[in-house]
Parts: C-alpha cells; sequence; structure tokens
C-alpha cells in the first residue's frame, strides 16, 4: 500500500498546502554527478531541507525537487476528528473513505488507499473554502 502521495497528487498539493508540511520530497537526482539526471523517486527527507542539502544540483535545470507528503502529513493538515476507514459498502472493490465533520455536516471522499482517500479530501475542502 502507498503510504505518500504520488508525483502528480505533490505537484497539485504543492499549489494548496505550505510547503512546509511536506514531510518527504521527491528528487531526480542522479550519483553520476551534477551533470546527469535520474528518474524521479521518494525519499525521506522533508522539503526545505532537501533543497539546502541538493542545492549543488539546482545548477542543472534537468534537476528538481518536489515535495512530497506521507499519510501522517496529510493527516496532519486535515481537521481534527478526520477519520479513514476500509469501505466495507464495496465488497469488489478495495475502496478507502475519508470523513471530516465541518460546520454540522459531513464530507467524505474516496479513494483506492488512504493517501488517495486524505488528497481527495483536501481537494475538496479546498474547493469549498473550508481548508
Amino acid at each position: 500500500m502507498r503510504s505518500y502521495t504520488d508525483i502528480k497528487q505533490s505537484k497539485a498539493l504543492s499549489e494548496i498546502l505550505p510547503i512546509e508540511s511536506a514531510d518527504m520530497h521527491y528528487n531526480n537526482a542522479s550519483i553520476k554527478g551534477i551533470n546527469y539526471a535520474d528518474e524521479y523517486r521518494a525519499e525521506l527527507m522533508d522539503y526545505n531541507t532537501a533543497q539546502k542539502v541538493l542545492s549543488k544540483y539546482l545548477i542543472n535545470p534537468m534537476f528538481g525537487i518536489i515535495p512530497c507528503w506521507s499519510l501522517a502529513s496529510l493527516l496532519s493538515v486535515l481537521p481534527d476528528g478526520t477519520d479513514i476507514v476500509k469501505d466495507k459498502a464495496d465488497t469488489e472493490n478495495e475502496k478507502y473513505m475519508c470523513t471530516v465533520g465541518v460546520k454540522d455536516d459531513i464530507i467524505s471522499t474516496f479513494g483506492k488507499n488512504p493517501v488517495d482517500a486524505c488528497y481527495e479530501m483536501i481537494l475538496k475542502l479546498k474547493e469549498n473554502n473550508l481548508l
């Protein structure tokens, strides 16, 4: 089960959430040196620290650092009382439901895994000016 945002989700969240809330990052630095770029991979270093540590690579326009959020950091930006459960109503597909109580209402989103469900919740809350 995936425990952090994929690159597409990470890019979208970087437009919504404070970068400081990203507890991981993607980068494509290569062990071959600063003139090479590898495939993007997630690493367990927060985005701001990664910017400082990997700054020597930033001179290469092929190189990039993208903030990434673990499930724990996604939950930390959602309102208190956020709940994620496996949806037992859909027995054919494994699906997770994220629920949040906001302003006397309950909002629910779904995803293939808890990260996807939280990601969808953040998008929905942002769309409704509740984040």
